[in-house]
């Protein structure tokens, strides 16, 4: 899957119509990847669940950095950072638990 069809699965994953916003998400979908490998996972682009994992990761993203803005009146130490959604923690455990059952003995 391609850069630009990533960018159409992520718009509609945050409901978004105009382009305002693409190339943000786009460098967005880049940080995805490369923080997805960090992690130990090899992607395979032609798979429709690691383009999922990378739409989720990319979605995640992009609001966290909106629920940021928001709290800057309120910023404190404790909100600071914001918590991964338990669903994207899994889904990126279970595919790197899936990846190395594959690959070692």
């Amino acid at each position: 899957m391609t850069d630009a069809e990533l960018l159409t699965m992520t718009k509609a994953n945050l409901q978004l119509m105009t382009p305002a916003f693409d190339d943000f998400i786009s460098m967005l979908i880049q940080v995805s990847k490369k923080s997805i490998e960090q992690e130990g996972i090899v992607l395979d682009v032609s798979d429709l669940v690691d383009c999922n994992l990378v739409v989720m990761y990319t979605s995640y993203l992009y609001r966290r950095r909106a629920e940021n803005n928001e709290n800057t009146a309120y910023w404190t130490e404790a909100n600071q950072y914001f918590d991964m959604p338990r669903m994207l923690r899994h889904a990126l455990n279970n595919r790197l638990f899936s990846q190395k059952m594959r690959t070692e003995p």
